[in-house]
């Protein structure tokens, strides 16, 4: 009998943060070890729960949540979309903008589907969430990794991006904030981004999942910028957020993706997507009805993202705590949930750093993922989730701390 093998088309697409590294961690929990697993940005594990609000609707609408739904998402759920980016200033939207999905991770794979013919190239942020990456390869398409400049607070870097944009280029991927590295862009890198989109005819797409996750003090006071704002009514633009990190709800998969621009010049290609949100059949039916009560009702995200609150002040004792250790050093984040700091090759001379963080797992039963995993050009960063309380964060991070004074060049 022949051997059984994965599809060639797989050969290329990669998510190391659940790749080997979580395979190990596996292991070794079967072994008896427990493991603190600070690799995904899953909030549900570390005492965060949905606002209450939301839960009661769920329970409310579950006897009407038996069958399919429209495959572009409930009526209601694309309508509080559309009055979402309305009152964001983007006045133009409507409800048939709006298609809704199984998390965003969903409708990154669908829109890339549905866009990407073999061998079209598509800009991605280096350090990237690796979704993107994947998706891209696996719709046949080449992702081309941009530079975002951590000497510059991890802003994209607009002159690299240009520099690599050819006749192929068909895309230019925004992630912001930023995942890994916590940036908040500001008007000008996005205003930038979408007019080398306009001069290159380029269709942008905006990962705005933790759009709602800005850490705003006395002295910063980070703004999200919607993409769409800056791409107007000529460049198409297609917007993706959800419920998950703000409301704390994963586990729902309830996202959605907007879509902006000249929606005219774009009928064929929306045609696609419909067929594909068709073929799937519908989203998660209790999770849509939470969208309309989320978006509509009291953000409690507020209570997280301030002085005093768990997100704020989990990032801001990571962020210390890294860069007090020798050799490490980490620009601040000023949202999401997570710190990237970077390991000085002169201190620590890492070859592998997929490897290096099997051997800290071992050694210190710490999970966290290597920065090449984000599709980052060098061995010498690390992505660390920030959603343990303080006390625990303090914990794992002195583990680390010991672990790599063993590594010292």
């Amino acid at each position: 009998m022949r051997r059984i093998t994965q599809s060639r088309k797989l050969h290329q697409v990669r998510y190391d943060v659940r790749g080997p590294i979580l395979e190990e961690a596996q292991r070794l929990e079967a072994e008896g070890h427990k493991i603190l697993k600070l690799n995904i940005g899953n909030p549900a594990p570390f005492g965060f729960e949905a606002p209450q609000a939301i839960l009661q609707d769920m329970v409310h609408h579950l006897p009407n949540s038996q069958g399919y739904s429209d495959s572009r998402g409930i009526y209601s759920a694309r309508t509080a979309v559309a009055h979402y980016y309305q009152s964001r200033g983007l006045t133009d939207t409507h409800v048939d903008d709006v298609y809704i999905g199984n998390g965003v991770s969903e409708l990154i794979s669908m829109v890339l589907t549905a866009f990407v013919d073999d061998g079209n190239e598509i800009l991605i942020p280096a350090p990237d969430y690796p979704l993107w990456t994947g998706a891209v390869t696996l719709a046949g398409g080449t992702p081309v990794h941009y530079r975002c400049d951590e000497s510059n607070g991890w802003n994209p870097d607009l002159a690299d991006i240009e520099s690599k944009i050819t006749e192929n280029t068909h895309a230019l991927v925004v992630i912001n904030p930023n995942n890994p590295t916590g940036a908040v862009y500001s008007d000008a890198i996005v205003r930038g981004m979408a007019d080398i989109a306009r001069r290159h005819n380029l269709v942008l797409m905006s990962d705005e999942i933790y759009e709602k996750i800005l850490f705003a003090d006395d002295v910063i006071q980070p703004v999200h910028h919607h993409t769409a704002t800056f791409a107007g009514d000529d460049v198409l633009c297609l917007t993706f957020s959800g419920l998950s990190k703000a409301y704390r709800v994963c586990g729902y998969r309830a996202g959605w993706v907007m879509v902006s621009g000249p929606k005219d010049l774009a009928a064929d290609f929306l045609e696609g997507l419909t067929l594909l949100a068709n073929m799937r059949m519908c989203a998660n039916v209790p999770g849509q009805h939470a969208i309309q009560t989320a978006l509509g009702g009291y953000q409690s995200i507020e209570e997280y993202i301030h002085p005093g609150g768990r997100f704020y002040e989990q990032s801001k004792t990571a962020w210390r705590l890294l860069n007090e250790i020798p050799g490490v050093s980490c620009v601040e984040p000023h949202g999401a949930l997570y710190c990237f700091p970077r390991l000085d090759p002169e201190v620590y001379p890492i070859g592998d750093d997929q490897e290096f963080v099997i051997e800290l797992l071992r050694a210190k039963k710490i999970l966290v993922t290597h920065g090449t995993g984000f599709n980052w050009f060098e061995p010498d960063h690390f992505r660390l989730v920030t959603l343990p309380d303080i006390e625990v964060l303090t914990e794992a991070i002195g583990r680390i701390a010991d672990f790599l004074e063993t590594k010292r060049a």
